[in-house]
């Protein structure tokens, strides 16, 4: 796994509104949550999915962002402020080697990690860590950039989700990407 990190900066890039074109996020997460779930998103950067996940949870949901990035983090919270949504996502600052999720054990409903998990130190890490946190039956939405994650380094990954309990269930199509869905 890559120890390289996305720079803060380039997250005003990833917000664009012309990205929806492409991965629509609505389209992406509409058919894994529902109302009232509690969500897990690693890596959310500035909150391109971070905010539909949060309008899709509704009022009694809630949407746990994790990044190892403050600015990244501070920029969401601003973002999502503005739309209304603030009440229904936490932020947490992770350590570069832990998400720091043991208090989420069998608490989380869905996962997505958008273009994450080749950023990791370590993604057996990784998934053990979301593993602990879904529920039984809870799924991960795994998706990585076909630019920046080669199949067969794709494929190492879905071993590693594999080792931690997440089973595969199916390949969604998503623009220019590799996709899993997971499900322990």
């Amino acid at each position: 796994m890559s120890a390289h990190v996305c720079p803060w900066w380039i997250g005003y890039f990833l917000i664009s509104p012309l990205r929806r074109l492409r991965q629509n996020p609505y389209k992406i997460l509409s058919p894994y949550e529902q109302e009232g779930m509690t969500v897990l998103e690693p890596g959310p950067g500035m909150g391109f999915f971070t905010l539909m996940l949060a309008h899709l949870a509704g009022p009694s949901g809630r949407v746990i962002a994790i990044d190892i990035q403050k600015k990244m983090l501070e920029k969401l919270k601003r973002r999502a402020a503005k739309r209304g949504l603030a009440d229904r996502i936490e932020t947490r600052l992770a350590a570069k080697d832990s998400m720091g999720v043991r208090d989420l054990a069998d608490r989380v409903d869905f996962a997505l990690a958008f273009a994450v998990v080749h950023e990791m130190p370590a993604a057996d890490r990784f998934f053990r860590e979301t593993a602990q946190a879904l529920k039984p039956g809870a799924c991960l939405l795994l998706v990585e950039p076909k630019g920046h994650v080669k199949p067969a380094q794709f494929e190492e990954e879905l071993r590693s989700a594999a080792a931690a309990g997440l089973a595969l269930e199916s390949r969604p199509v998503i623009h220019g990407s590799h996709s899993a869905l997971l499900r322990k």
